[in-house]
């Protein structure tokens, strides 16, 4: 896994990991938050390194799932940008047109 996919995953992580269950959401933050690899899950809860990983390939494949359909990272992105650009050239027309994009 390249270091943009992880990173992509641990924001859709923080955005909707509420909507996961439980043994998804932990085994989703032990990997892609706490940096444990799939057989240091597996030995804390007792379980296979497969169960671990097919939890894991779900859990990411729901969290993508949840994006495509409720776009909050994509629209979080883009926000960050237009701050970034409104720093870099700051005037009251650019404001305006970032407040009215947001609207």
């Amino acid at each position: 896994m390249i270091l943009d996919e992880f990173v992509e995953i641990a924001n859709l992580l923080e955005i909707y990991s509420s909507l996961l269950s439980e043994k998804q959401k932990e085994y989703l933050e032990d990997h892609f938050e706490n940096d444990l690899s799939l057989s240091e899950i597996a030995k804390n809860n007792n379980v296979s390194r497969q169960a671990i990983y097919d939890n894991i390939k779900r859990g990411v494949a729901l969290l993508y799932d949840y994006e495509d359909k409720l776009k909050f990272y994509q629209m979080k992105k883009n926000i960050r940008k237009e701050l970034v650009d409104l720093k870099e050239d700051f005037t009251k027309e650019n404001l305006e047109k970032i407040i009215e994009n947001l609207l």
